[in-house]
This record gives structure tokens, C-alpha cells and sequence, in this order.
């Protein structure tokens, strides 16, 4: 910032108000909060800009080299230069990539306002200085104490002075003098290696253990000769009974002059562990995505006909969440991750009945009819945004309650910006290349040092305790893993669509010499990937739709036939057509699943078939259709022998019964033991009726060996579709938001216009009042009725500008500056400057007007 143009600013909002308003535009877009609602003027947002809520949110959005500077002038005088600064950074030895960095550093501090002021006059803002700065309660994570003069404030004015003569100073008059006299002395790189070069070896390793923190120590009432030497000359003061701490200037003498033990002007770069072929990473993640389909397919299927309760609580219980990583054949936490995914895509949900259970949404039914590459784009649009976290499912939450699968407080906000910058690490590696993890991991630790926790060590409010520390991480070791679950990694490297989805540009290729050294390790370990901004929901709309055009290739084209064998079984060698899987699914029972999933035809699964509507003859033409191989005899004896006896015994409501034209076959139903427990009695020749339910009856007679069919009312045989439940219409559940969203460009321009018109009626100079005071900038001006009016009018004559109060319809209250046009029938017509538009305002709303100072004019 320039002296020429503007004098130094004396506040935060001078300061602010002369930047430009892209200046003013990165501001509000790297701290959203700012504008939620939008300042009157920008006082008022200087003034919400150092709330501690606010600076705490900035500061956690800092990387660690930035954060590392504002901790720098937290322990710097206030205000700094910009020399004394870089001494602290780089220390006194000096370091070319601190020096390189710093500026960099600075404008981020000053752009998000936490840093004001000139390079001559750098100030950090009061409520950062506060959370940042040492003190015995919150130690600075630079590990420095207080200065002497904090450290000397309670100290009494003889103890100062026997310091200072044991310091070889001259004796001053006063405490703060003496105070002074000790700092200049310390601050003396020549003096201070005298004086320590006088000191016992002892003193000086006691000086070694305290120099990079913490800085404050344990001592007796009789400390030891290499203490009692240390305390005569200040270089350790005692801040309590038995406590000492060594002073801010001792260490920074003794640091070189570094505010920091290690700078990290550069962030770690995300290193490859291997490279493989870019169309073997784009195969392998579509193997994974076709994987991905099935499984939310199977899934749901299971579920088709009401799915697990739901706990009072909200979620699924253990054994469920067991019993579903069982039918997947999954372990139970990829259980719990393709269960929320399906939620979070809306897919599933619970169907409000009062024995309420989850079940597929009639979104489902639209979703599975899609082409498969649309199917997948819809799963990893959802994982990408979704705040629910499948990783927590089995952990406790702060009042240790268990977190359930599709239970409440999985919301983690930070998810999805973890996700998309774990994503865009990969986008930035060359194509094929796969990171090492740790890198990764670095990498993300280094960009928010503080997030997932709060400033100083508090831990976040949002956050589940016990994890707040390692959260990021851990979302980050998720997403690793989810992302070659889902397919949009394969062999951990970044897949074609993969990058297309995540709005990426083309990757960069790999240099033709590159090969995997020791261990895997490819020659690229300074490679920085660009940062990529979350896209806009039209922006990823284009982006998914590219993602789908270049994965729709790579996935096996479903089949229209199957081979059957001699042992009852058939294999589909790849995924099936719809039509054929789902008719199939009913007519037979997977037996394994794999590269060719393989079908068992059994009794119970050809009934199943006939009970759904089929004929013998409908199976027999759909098997011939749809095999490679002649339809083996066995298979057909089987269709034929249970459709023979399938539908012959009759079960109705009595409340229940059963009835046949073969009066032999009940003689034969009632002589069986096995039935003992239907309790059936003869009502007549072909007629036996039970106590027990029709569905009970049912059961138990599949279970002899019969084939009973189920009749309605009126007699006609009950066909038993699939896919019969669904829950009522549901929308997806909606992300919690990490703060306020990123305003886009039209809400930019229109607050930061809002923001200069309020600043220029809140700033404009006024005329002195009657009693000789300038009106309060504040304050709204108050006139009467009939002044306002004469004042308004005198100004259409003149042409001169006025300072208005208005209030308008909601009560909302605000100052203008207009140049009033006309007056007529109880409203005047202005050129507003604030808003620079011509406007109508009604005279009553106008609380008051005042002269504006001539030079304003």
C-alpha cells in the first residue's frame, strides 16, 4: 500500500475504505461471514470483521506459513514494520525462501483484514493479537513468553534494580525505566553474547531446555547456583511463587532472531508412490463404478420389500447394519458407506409408516431405468457434496451416545471441502500417478493447520469431541478410500472422469524418462498442484455430464443372454440387460458373484416365478430366448413339476383356509404330522380351515413340500409382484453448510455498492447544528415535518445535495445522501448518490435532513 495517494490509516476501517472494490470483493469472498447480513457501511464491517467469531473462522483458513506470520507480529511490536517482520521470520542469518514467501504472506493477512496499516506500520488486528499472543493460559505456538516489561509490570521497583546492577547497567530512577534499560541490553546482539558469554555452562543448558518452549519453568525457594545466577540478571523472571519464565528478547537473542523453530514458507509437495498406465487407472475405475451400481442395485433390492426398522433414535441398529454387510458380503463400515450413499443421493429413505422401515424411493425406480455412466455421475455428485460421513457410523458423540448408518449427528461440514481438495491434490499429480498418502495428509495439514480445532487449542463446537484434532485427516484417509470404492480412482491414481467431475483441466503428462525408483517412488516431488475452487451447480452440471460422456465407453455393455448348464444353475459371463436381470433375479437365486455371477434354480425359486404371474410355458419360451446353450432337461422337468402342482391347493381368509378339487390330497394334508401345528379341521370334501393367518398357512405348507397359491376374495389366484414397496416421494437430505456460502459475483457487487452508499452518508461532513456541533456521524437526523419539507424544497432550487434519515416500509432504518429534484404531493424525487439512481421517497418516512459541509457539495 501506497503513502502518495491516501495518508496512513489510523483504524481497520480507513483502511478498508480506501481499497478498491476488488480488494473489497476478495475480502468478502475469502470471509463470507462478513456480509451475512451486508454491513450498513464499512465501519460497520471493519467493526464485524474483528469479532472473535469471525477472526477464529479467518485464522482457521489460514495455511501455515500465513498463520505463521500472524503468530510472528502477535509477539512483534505493535505495529511492526515490515523489516522487523521478515527479522522475525527469517531470523537474523536471513532465509531466501522465507524472504520469497513473506510478501505473499502479508497480502493474504491484509487481504482477509487481519492485517492493516502500511509496510512501515503493519498492525494485527486487536482480537487476532489476543488469541495469538503469549500468555500463561494459552502459551504462543511460537513458544515465546512475555517481554520484560510484561514480565517486570509486578515486580518490585528494588528487585528491578539489583537486576540491573547484576546485569552491568547503570541504576535508573524508576521501575519502567529499568524495564527499558533490561530490554535494550537484550535486545544488544553485541552486549547480550557478552553477557552470556559470561554465564556458567549450567545456566546456559537451562537456557537450551526453555529458548524453544515452553518457556516457563519450576523453581525451589532456594534455587541452584545455575538459577540463582539467571534470576540476579533477568534472563529468567519469576511470574509466580516458584514459576519462571524466560523472556520474550532472551529467546529471540538466543533463536537468532526467529520467531519460529522451523518456518514453512513451502508446502509440503504431494509425492507419487507409483505410476501406472492412464488407461489402466480409467479401466480399473470403471471396473469399480460398474462394482458400485450393482451393489446400490443389490442393496436396495434386498430392501424392495420394506427394509430394516428404523431405531426410535433414528437409524439402523448394529445387527442390521450386520445383517446388510453380510447380503452385500462387505465388512460392515463399506456397509454403512454404500447405505448413506444411497441416502444421500435419495435413493433411500424411511416410509413414515407407523412400523416405519427404510425402504427405495420412487426416485430409485426413475434412477435404476437410466443408462449406467448417469447412474454412477448421480452417486458421485452426491458423495462428492454430501456432510454426512459414513466413517464416524460405530463411534460416540459428545453426550456418548452410538452413531447409527443413516442415524443423526454424521454431518461432518468440513466433508466436502476435504473431498474436493483431496481430489484436486490428485488432479495435480501426472496422469496415472498415484499419491503417497502421507503426502497427502502433509499436505492438507500444512493448507489449515487449525482447522478441525479452534484457535489456541480450544476445540470446535461443531466438532464431535475426542476428534477434532485429527479430523481433516481422517476425512482425508476416507476419501482416499471412498474414492476406489466409488470409482473415481482406480489404483489410487485419478481417473479420466474422476477429473472431468471435479471440473479439473487436462492432466499434465509424465516426463518419458519417469520410472518408479526404490520403493515405488517416482521423480516428482516438487510437483504443487493448482488450487481449484468448488464449482457453481451449473459448472458442475457441465462437469458431470463430461464425467458421464468419457466413463460411458469404459463400461461393459450389458448382455442379452445366458449359458445354462445340466446341474440347474445358469452364468451370466457379464452384466445383464434390465428386463433379463430382473426376471431372472425372480426365477432363480445367486448363487456367487464375480467376474460371471452364476443362478441356481431351485423349486423354491421357479414357484417364486409362478407366483409373480408366469406361466410353465412363459418360462420355458423365456429360458430358450435368452440362452446360448439348449435348455437342459432337468431344468425343464423342474418348471414343469412344480407348475403341475403349483395353484392346486387354494388358500383364502377364514381366517384362513385351504381348498382343492382332489379331496386325496387334503385327506393326505391332514394325516401329516407336519401339519399338526396349522391346526386344520375339514369343512368339507375339498375345504380345510385354520385359526392361523393365510401367510402362516402358506408357509407352512411350502415348508411340507406343497405348492399353494393364494386366492382373493372373489377367488382368483393373488399374484405376487416384486418391487410392491416404496416410500412416499422424498428429497435427498440437504448438506449442513460449513458457514455462510461463497457469495457469487452478482451478490458481490450489489453488497459492496450497498456498503460505499451507506459509508458515504455515514461519512459525509455535515454542517454544524444551531448549537455549533457537527451532527454525530451515527445519528440519524432529526427535523420536523415542516422543516424537512422547506429544506428539501430550498434544495431543488439551489440543486444542492442533502443528508437524509430514512425508514422504510419493514422499519429498517438508513442515511442517504440525495440531490432532491422535485416536491410534490407529499414525496420528493432525488438523485440518490448512495445508491446512484434516481429514486421517489415518501416525506414522511424522512426522519430528517441536514446540510451537507460546503466542501462536500
Amino acid at each position: 500500500m501506497s503513502t502518495a495517494d491516501h495518508p496512513a490509516p489510523r483504524s481497520l476501517a480507513e483502511a478498508l475504505r480506501v481499497r478498491d472494490d476488488s480488494s473489497l470483493a476478495a475480502l468478502l469472498r475469502s470471509r463470507p461471514d462478513l456480509i451475512t447480513p451486508v454491513p450498513t457501511d464499512l465501519t460497520q464491517l471493519a467493526t464485524r470483521a474483528g469479532t472473535r467469531a469471525s477472526v477464529v473462522r479467518a485464522l482457521e483458513r489460514l495455511d501455515r506459513f500465513a498463520l505463521q506470520t500472524a503468530e510472528a507480529l502477535a509477539v512483534a511490536q505493535d505495529p511492526a514494520s515490515y523489516d522487523e517482520l521478515l527479522g522475525l521470520m527469517a531470523g537474523d542469518d536471513g532465509d531466501p525462501a522465507v524472504a520469497t514467501a513473506l510478501p505473499g504472506a502479508v497480502a493474504v493477512l491484509r487481504e482477509q483484514a487481519l492485517v492493516w496499516g502500511d509496510d512501515d506500520r503493519l498492525r494485527l488486528v486487536r482480537t487476532a493479537r489476543e488469541l495469538l499472543a503469549p500468555s500463561p493460559q494459552h502459551p504462543s505456538p511460537t513458544g515465546l513468553g512475555p517481554t520484560v516489561q510484561e514480565a517486570t509490570a509486578a515486580m518490585s521497583p528494588g528487585r528491578i534494580q539489583e537486576i540491573v546492577a547484576a546485569a552491568g547497567l547503570a541504576s535508573t530512577h524508576d521501575a519502567v525505566s529499568a524495564a527499558a534499560a533490561l530490554t535494550g541490553l537484550f535486545t544488544d546482539r553485541a552486549r547480550m553474547d557478552a553477557l552470556l558469554g559470561e554465564a556458567p555452562a549450567d545456566s546456559l543448558d537451562v537456557l537450551d531446555r526453555l529458548v524453544w518452549g515452553p518457556p516457563y519453568g519450576q523453581v525451589t525457594a532456594d534455587p541452584a547456583a545455575r538459577l540463582r545466577w539467571l534470576l540476579d540478571r533477568g534472563l529468567l523472571l519469576p511470574t509466580a511463587p516458584g514459576t519462571v519464565v524466560l523472556p520474550r528478547e532472551v529467546a529471540l537473542h538466543l533463536r537468532a532472531g526467529r520467531a519460529h523453530h522451523a518456518p514453512e514458507p513451502v508446502p509440503p509437495a504431494v509425492e507419487p508412490a507409483a505410476a501406472h498406465a492412464p488407461a489402466v487407472v480409467d479401466a480399473t475405475a470403471a471396473g469399480q463404478a460398474y462394482t458400485a451400481l450393482t451393489t446400490v442395485e443389490e442393496l436396495l433390492k434386498d430392501w424392495d420389500e420394506g427394509g430394516p426398522t428404523v431405531l426410535r433414535a433414528g437409524g439402523l441398529s448394529v445387527r442390521d447394519l450386520k445383517r446388510t454387510a453380510v447380503a452385500l458380503d462387505v465388512a460392515e463400515p463399506v456397509a454403512a458407506f454404500w447405505v448413506e450413499l444411497a441416502y444421500a443421493a435419495g435413493l433411500l429413505a424411511s416410509d413414515g409408516e407407523a412400523d416405519e422401515r427404510y425402504a427405495a424411493t420412487p426416485a430409485y425406480d426413475e434412477w435404476v431405468e437410466r443408462p449406467p455412466a448417469e447412474r454412477w455421475a448421480r452417486l458421485a455428485e452426491a458423495w462428492l457434496s454430501a456432510t454426512r460421513t459414513s466413517g464416524v457410523v460405530g463411534g460416540r458423540d459428545m453426550k456418548e451416545r452410538a452413531l447409527s448408518a443413516l442415524g443423526p449427528g454424521l454431518d461432518r461440514s468440513a466433508a466436502p471441502e476435504v473431498r474436493h481438495r483431496v481430489l484436486t491434490l490428485l488432479a495435480g499429480l501426472p496422469e496415472g500417478a498415484a499419491p503417497t498418502p502421507g503426502t497427502v495428509l502433509a499436505r492438507l495439514r500444512w493448507e489449515r493447520p487449525l482447522r478441525g480445532r479452534g484457535t489456541a487449542g480450544t476445540p470446535r463446537a461443531s466438532d464431535t469431541e475426542g476428534e477434532g484434532d485429527d479430523l481433516r485427516s481422517r476425512l482425508a484417509q476416507w476419501t482416499l478410500s471412498e474414492a476406489e470404492t466409488l470409482g473415481v480412482t482406480g489404483r489410487g491414481a485419478l481417473s479420466a472422469h474422476g477429473r472431468a467431475l471435479l471440473g479439473a483441466p487436462e492432466p499434465k503428462a509424465a516426463p518419458a524418462d519417469a520410472s518408479a525408483g526404490p520403493g515405488g517412488r517416482l521423480p516428482f516431488p516438487h510437483h504443487r498442484a493448482a488450487p481449484l475452487e468448488p464449482l457453481s451447480p451449473a459448472a458442475q452440471a457441465v462437469a458431470t455430464a463430461a464425467a458421464t460422456r468419457l466413463l460411458a465407453p469404459l463400461l461393459p455393455e450389458p448382455l442379452d443372454h445366458v449359458l445354462l448348464q445340466a446341474d440347474l444353475t445358469a452364468v451370466a459371463p457379464g452384466p445383464l440387460r434390465r428386463p433379463l436381470a430382473d426376471t431372472l433375479g425372480v426365477l432363480a437365486d445367486v448363487e456367487s458373484k464375480g467376474g460371471a455371477t452364476v443362478y441356481r434354480f431351485t423349486p423354491g425359486s421357479v414357484r417364486r416365478a409362478l407366483d409373480a404371474g408366469r406361466t410353465a410355458s412363459d418360462l420355458h419360451a423365456f429360458l430358450a430366448t435368452h440362452s446360448r446353450t439348449p435348455v437342459p432337461q432337468p431344468l425343464a422337468y423342474l418348471i414343469d413339476d412344480v407348475a403341475r402342482r403349483h395353484g392346486h391347493l387354494r388358500v383364502g381368509a377364514a381366517s384362513a383356509y385351504v381348498r382343492c378339487d382332489d379331496d386325496a390330497l387334503l385327506n393326505e394334508i391332514v394325516a401329516d404330522k407336519r401339519a399338526a401345528g396349522l391346526r386344520l379341521r375339514r369343512l368339507a370334501p375339498t375345504v380345510l380351515a385354520t385359526q392361523a393367518d393365510p401367510a402362516t398357512l402358506l408357509e407352512g405348507l411350502r415348508a411340507m413340500g406343497y405348492a399353494p397359491a393364494a386366492e382373493s376374495a372373489e377367488g382368483d389366484v393373488l399374484i405376487a409382484r416384486a418391487h410392491a414397496h416404496r416410500t412416499p416421494p422424498r428429497t435427498a437430505p440437504e448438506p449442513v453448510p460449513d458457514g455462510p456460502p461463497v457469495p457469487d459475483g452478482t451478490l458481490l457487487t450489489a453488497a459492496i455498492r450497498a456498503i460505499r452508499a451507506g459509508d458515504l452518508a455515514s461519512t459525509a461532513p455535515r454542517k454544524p447544528t444551531a448549537a455549533g456541533a457537527p451532527l454525530p456521524g451515527g445519528a440519524l437526523p432529526r427535523t420536523g415535518s415542516a422543516e424537512t419539507l422547506a429544506t428539501m424544497q430550498a434544495a431543488v432550487l439551489t440543486g444542492e445535495s442533502v443528508w437524509i434519515g430514512y425508514v422504510n416500509a419493514e422499519g429498517a432504518a438508513s442515511q442517504r445522501v440525495i440531490a432532491p429534484v422535485r416536491v410534490e404531493g407529499g414525496y420528493v424525487t432525488a438523485y440518490d448518490h448512495t445508491a446512484d439512481e434516481v429514486r421517489t421517497y415518501p416525506l414522511h418516512r424522512i426522519t430528517g435532513v441536514a446540510e451537507l459541509a460546503d466542501d462536500e457539495r
